[in-house]
Order: structure tokens, then C-alpha cells, then sequence
């Protein structure tokens, strides 16, 4: 239409030289006004937000059908990192409840709808719900760089078309379908630190990684203890760090990450309906 209408004003010798070129881009700003004002973010046909009765020590993460989710005990914080694609350890700010309040959200779209329109309705249920609000800043971070170990990734490869779902606790990580960039996000969980995909490998697997938290690992016997006795708990499980590059065939490399941040403005509780 702006294009049709310089063309009609050139050819009646309205337009010449620099106004011409003035009056072109008053045009085409003002036609993607015309076509960009109003338009909102797409969003759910029905949503529900409750408070969780399950106890605190595991999430099933976002999962995710066509056109729907169904999340449970998850954080606000958990709902932020899967709706902007980032790790909790990217996420600062915010009242203390926003890591610690655990919520059962049920989510369906008007129609199909992939991945991507999910979180991006999510991300608007996060605002209207949540009355989230935030801004981004670059912070370099000390983390890890996830890569693949000399053996080889030992991960299997998913179905086609196979629907994505993890389920992690503090000791264990079932998944399906799941990018090694999502294992990245789950491990910085874990950790407590950022952690960045280098791998280079794309695609989805499946697998299992289980490990013993280091609360959890048999200590040498303290100053206290009899001669010759050892804690109580005697589990000897590896590491995450080890474990992950026993069952994975990955490993975790020390450095700093230039990270950007979420910093959270403002955010209120979602009344239960």
C-alpha cells in the first residue's frame, strides 16, 4: 500500500529529492503503525493457577502437548526460566516467595500449538497472573561449560515427533526428548551455577542421570566420631559430576559465562482459581 501510494505521488510530480525521501519513510512508519499497534501477545483460552499440596523436593517442569501444559509444584521462578528460556541461576531479584511458593498450572491454547506459542502465552499468563515485571543486564558469571567427554555422548537418540518430558528431584534427572541445551538448564539447577550448552550437538535424547547430592555422600569420620566409625548414611553414589560423564558421557568445565540476567521488578501471588 506505501509502496502503490510514493509510486502514484512521484508519477503526479508531488514528491522530488529529499522530501520525497522524507514523506517515503513517514509512510512506511506510518503503515507498520498501522499493522503493529494493538496486536496483542497470544494467549490461552483457559488457564488455571493453584497452590500445590505436593511436597517440596521434586518438579515436573513444564511439560508440554500440542496446544496445552500441565505443570506441577513448580516456582514462579521454575514458570520464568522455561517461559524466557533461561536458567535459574540467570534469575535475580524478586520477593523470597517467588523461589519457594509451589503452583499446579493447567494451560490450554484456543487451537494447536507448538512449543514456542506455548511459552510465549505462558510468558503473558506470567504477566497478567503473576503481574510480573523485569529487566535484562550482562553479568559475567563463574559457571560451566558443558561438553562432550573423549568417549563419546551416550545418550539415545529420541522417536521422531516423541513428546518432550523431565522430570528432576535432587538426586535424579528422568528425561525424553530432551536437547542437551534443556540438560544445560537443568544442571545449573543442580549446581547452583550457570551452565552453557557447548556440546555442538543438536537434536533430543532420552535418559536417565542419577547421582548422590554431596549431603547425602559418606564422609570421613570427624574428630568427634570413634576411631574406625563412619557416618551413619554410608552412601557412596558419584557425584553429579562424575556421574554425568559415567552415564553421559559429558563433562563440566569450569569458566566464567558473560551471562544475561532476568532481574525481577516486581511481582504479586496469583490468586487460586
Amino acid at each position: 500500500m506505501a509502496g502503490y501510494i510514493l509510486e502514484t505521488w512521484s508519477k503526479m510530480g508531488i514528491l522530488a529529492g529529499r522530501k520525497r525521501g522524507l514523506l517515503a519513510a513517514l509512510v512506511l512508519l506510518q503503515t507498520a503503525r498501522a499493522f503493529g499497534q494493538g496486536t496483542p501477545a497470544p494467549a490461552f483460552e483457559a488457564a488455571s493457577i493453584k497452590p500445590s499440596k505436593a511436597e517440596p523436593g521434586s518438579s515436573s517442569g513444564i511439560p508440554t502437548r500440542t496446544g496445552s501444559i500441565s505443570a506441577r509444584n513448580v516456582t514462579l521462578k521454575r514458570c520464568i526460566r522455561g517461559a524466557y528460556d533461561v536458567q535459574e541461576s540467570q534469575i535475580a531479584g524478586g520477593p523470597k516467595w517467588v523461589d519457594e511458593d509451589r503452583y499446579d498450572i493447567d494451560a490450554k491454547a484456543a487451537g494447536p500449538a507448538g512449543d514456542r506459542e506455548l511459552m510465549a502465552m505462558l510468558r503473558r499468563l506470567l504477566s497478567e497472573r503473576f503481574k510480573l515485571e523485569f529487566h535484562r543486564e550482562t553479568r559475567e558469571l563463574p559457571g560451566y561449560a558443558l561438553v562432550v567427554g573423549k568417549g563419546g555422548l551416550k545418550a539415545k537418540r529420541s522417536q521422531p515427533e516423541a513428546e518432550s518430558r523431565t522430570n528432576s528431584s535432587r538426586e535424579a534427572i528422568d528425561a525424553e526428548a530432551c536437547s542437551l541445551h534443556q540438560l544445560a538448564q537443568k544442571l545449573s539447577e543442580v549446581i547452583h551455577l550457570p551452565v552453557a550448552d557447548l556440546t555442538g550437538v543438536e537434536g533430543e535424547f532420552d535418559f536417565q542421570l542419577k547421582w548422590t547430592p554431596d549431603d547425602m555422600r559418606a564422609k570421613p569420620p570427624s574428630g568427634g566420631d570413634k576411631p574406625g566409625t563412619l557416618p551413619v548414611d554410608l552412601s557412596n553414589g558419584p557425584s553429579v559430576f562424575a556421574a554425568l560423564q559415567e552415564q553421559l558421557g559429558l563433562k563440566l568445565e569450569p569458566r566464567k559465562v558473560p551471562t544475561e540476567v532476568l532481574v525481577i521488578d516486581h511481582a504479586e501471588k496469583a490468586s487460586e482459581n
